[in-house]
């Protein structure tokens, strides 16, 4: 007898969502989860892309409002904890990366 194959969804190399440790309060409602989308170039005008992939606190702080849903304001990822900040950071340095230099055929 046959194994049934498994296929995989394909994972979005274009964007990723974070679930927040430490939600952020917007007056009556909790932000608990961010999407990030991969950055267009005009988006990461002004920030250096080595202090994002080195996860710069700066440059985060900078990039975030321009790729997050819900949008948060700089204030906001100012307040963030830093584990969530860490996360974020993670997921937006993944984006940047080359197909060749996460390991994935083309």
């Amino acid at each position: 007898m046959t194994k049934p194959q498994v296929v995989q969804a394909p994972v979005s190399h274009t964007s990723a969502t974070v679930e927040l440790d430490t939600p952020l309060k917007r007056g009556e409602t909790e932000v608990t989860e961010l999407t990030l989308r991969k950055p267009s170039a005009g988006e990461l005008r002004g920030v250096s892309l080595a202090e994002v992939l080195q996860m710069q606190t700066d440059a985060l702080i900078t990039l975030i409002p321009r790729i997050s849903n819900p949008s948060l304001a700089a204030a906001e990822v100012r307040q963030m904890d830093p584990a969530d900040l860490v996360q974020c950071g993670g997921e937006i340095a993944g984006f940047l990366l080359t197909k060749r230099a996460k390991g994935e055929a083309d």
